[in-house]
C-alpha cells in the first residue's frame, strides 16, 4: 500500500521538477551573446540604423548583440539565413519590408512571412524624387512633362521600392521612365551627379547633404509624410499624382521561438527604442525610429505582400 502510493507521487514529482527546470532554463535567457543578422552590407543606412538598435539592445538584455551582415539578392539572403537557424533565440536578425512584402513576388525565395517570430518593428525609411540642381525640372510636373516628350527620362535605383515610385508615376500619367540599376545609394547619386541619368529616388542618407550643398534639387517627397529636413516641399500626392511608396525596417527570429523569449526580446526592443540616445541614432541615418510591437510590424509586412504584388505585376517587376 505505502510502496503503490509513492510510486504514484514519483511522477509527479518528477514532472514538477522538470517544468521548473525548463522555466529556470528559460528565465536565465539570455546566457551568452546573440547575433544580430543585417541583410544589407556594412556602412549603409540599413546596416547603421540596425548597430545603433543593437547598442540599445544589448544594454537591455545586459548581453552582446554582435551583428553580422549577410547581403546579397535584394537583401533576401539575410531573412533565408535567419529562418534556418535554431530556434532558440540567440540569432536573431533584419527582416524588412521589401523582403516579405516585395521580393517574394519578384524572385523565388526560401522563405515566407510564416518562416519568422517577429519581435518588433524599429523604423521607416523615407523616400525623395531628387535631380541635380542645375536641371531644367524645378517641379514634379515639370518632370512629368519632359517624361511624356520625346524618349522619356532615365531613372536610377538600386532595387524596389525606390524605382516603383517612378513606375507608378509613368503608369498614372502616362509619362516614360527607363530605369538604369546600381548596386548602392551612393552609386546612384553618382550616376546622377555624373549626368548618367535624370533622376533618382533615394534616401535621406543619401541625398540631404547635395541638396543642401546646393548641388541636388529635391522635388517631392515619394513617402506618405514630408521630409523634416524640408518642410516646404511637397509629398507627390500633394503636389497632386496618386503615387507613394513605404518601406520599413523590423527584426525577427525563426519560427518556433519559444513564446517567453520572444516576448523578453520584444520587451527588450521596445525599451531601446523609447531610449532617446537610440532614436537619435537611428534618426541620424535617414531611417525614422519607430517602435511597432512584433504582431503590429507583422500585420503590416501581411498588408504589404497584399497590395505590393498588383503594383508589380503593373511595373513588369513580378516574376
Amino acid at each position: 500500500m505505502t510502496i503503490a502510493i509513492r510510486r504514484r507521487h514519483i511522477p509527479g514529482l518528477l514532472g514538477g521538477m522538470l517544468v521548473a527546470g525548463t522555466s529556470a532554463a528559460r528565465a536565465e535567457w539570455p546566457e551568452r551573446e546573440i547575433q544580430l543578422v543585417v541583410n544589407y552590407g556594412a556602412g549603409g543606412n540599413t546596416d547603421v540604423s540596425a548597430r545603433a538598435f543593437a547598442r540599445g539592445l544589448e544594454r537591455q538584455l545586459s548581453r552582446p548583440v554582435v551583428v553580422f551582415n549577410r547581403p546579397g539578392a535584394e537583401g533576401t539572403i539575410g531573412p533565408a539565413f535567419i529562418a534556418t537557424q535554431r530556434p532558440d533565440g540567440y540569432t536573431i536578425g533584419v527582416v524588412t519590408y521589401s523582403t516579405v512584402a516585395i521580393q517574394p513576388h519578384v524572385r523565388d525565395v526560401p522563405y515566407t512571412i510564416d518562416s519568422f517570430d517577429f519581435i518588433a518593428g524599429y523604423g521607416r525609411f523615407r523616400y525623395g524624387v531628387t535631380v541635380r540642381a542645375d536641371s531644367p525640372y524645378r517641379t514634379l510636373d515639370d518632370l512629368v512633362r519632359a517624361a511624356k516628350a520625346g524618349n522619356g527620362l532615365f531613372v536610377g535605383a538600386p532595387s524596389a521600392p525606390n524605382n516603383l515610385a517612378m513606375f507608378e508615376l509613368g503608369r498614372v500619367t502616362g509619362a516614360k521612365f527607363e530605369q538604369v540599376q546600381y548596386r548602392s545609394g551612393a552609386e546612384t547619386v553618382a550616376a546622377l551627379l555624373g549626368r548618367h541619368v535624370d533622376v533618382i529616388v533615394q534616401n535621406p542618407s543619401d541625398v540631404v547633404s547635395q541638396i543642401r550643398a546646393g548641388q541636388l534639387r529635391f522635388l517631392a517627397s515619394a513617402s506618405p509624410m514630408r521630409w523634416p529636413e524640408f518642410p516646404e516641399v511637397p509629398t507627390m500626392r500633394e503636389a497632386g499624382y496618386d503615387v507613394e511608396i513605404d518601406s520599413w525596417l523590423g527584426v525577427a527570429a525563426p519560427r518556433g521561438t519559444p513564446r517567453p523569449i520572444i516576448e523578453r526580446l520584444e520587451a527588450a526592443a521596445l525599451a531601446a527604442l523609447r531610449d532617446p540616445a537610440v532614436a537619435e541614432q537611428i534618426g541620424a541615418t535617414g531611417v525614422d525610429p519607430q517602435a511597432l510591437p512584433g504582431a503590429e510590424y507583422a500585420a503590416l509586412l501581411r498588408r504589404g505582400a497584399e497590395t505590393m504584388g498588383p503594383i508589380l505585376q503593373r511595373a513588369g517587376m513580378a516574376k
